[in-house]
């Protein structure tokens, strides 16, 4: 169970100041009665009102989550792992878009609306997700051409990348660098460093379209607010594949 502020705002309705000033302005009726304390708690069963309207059960919701590593990017595990499920209220039906390994961490989308996680992850997607990534070895100039060329994965050849920030650890003899992709291919980050020879020890998706995790504690989530909202439906509509 959840405090009411929290589950009005959770549903989208508005933010979680506004709902307190609608529960305080005797706004809102919990299962026919009108509710005016703040710390009362509502479960996924009761039928919540707002000036006289139901809240819809099936209000569109939008998470940003930082994903830790240690998760799984599903709703269930058969192995019985941690999933990110775990970090975000359940009393919704709730799916992640798209998935981040297990040993990844980083920007991951948690929603209920079918039709933006069908567009985000449709091969004609060309939003843009920017990862961190650290590999063994220095990755030469030329590897890192071929990576950006496109490279063939399982008879697949990957769309054009970025690589850039390209910095050297010459104590642990390593490579980090940032890489910008518009697909999101199993394992893909992993699998193009790999084709050039280089493992991936440490990765993380620092952006995904315009939405960061800036300011935020793995494991914290977040509601997206209506005007990154807004943004990204629009990097959707404006990216349709070439």
């Amino acid at each position: 169970m959840d405090r009411l502020q929290k589950v009005i705002a959770h549903s989208g309705y508005c933010s979680r100041r506004k709902a307190e000033e609608l529960i305080t302005a005797g706004k809102v009726k919990v299962n026919g009665k009108t509710v005016t304390e703040l710390g009362i708690k509502v479960s996924s069963k009761d039928e919540i009102f707002i000036d006289g309207k139901m809240l819809s059960k099936e209000e569109k919701v939008y998470y940003l989550l930082y994903k830790p590593t240690g998760y799984v990017s599903t709703v269930n595990d058969e192995h019985d792992r941690r999933t990110v499920m775990d970090l975000v209220p359940d009393d919704k039906r709730l799916y992640p878009v798209g998935r981040l390994d297990y040993d990844t961490s980083g920007v991951l989308i948690i929603t209920n609306d079918g039709d933006i996680t069908n567009k985000l992850i449709s091969p004609k997607s060309n939003v843009q997700k920017e990862y961190l990534v650290k590999c063994k070895g220095f990755l030469r100039k030329e590897e890192s051409r071929k990576l950006e060329k496109g490279i063939f994965i399982n008879n697949i050849k990957t769309k054009r990348a970025r690589i850039f920030d390209v910095k050297y650890n010459k104590v642990s003899e390593s490579t980090e660098c940032k890489v910008i992709i518009t697909e999101g291919k199993n394992h893909q980050v992993r699998n193009m460093f790999a084709s050039v020879g280089h493992e991936v020890i440490k990765l993380k998706r620092v952006r995904f379209g315009n939405l960061t995790v800036d300011k935020m504690k793995k494991g914290e989530y977040r509601i997206i607010k209506p005007f990154e909202l807004k943004c990204l439906r629009e990097l959707i509509d404006e990216n349709p594949k070439k």
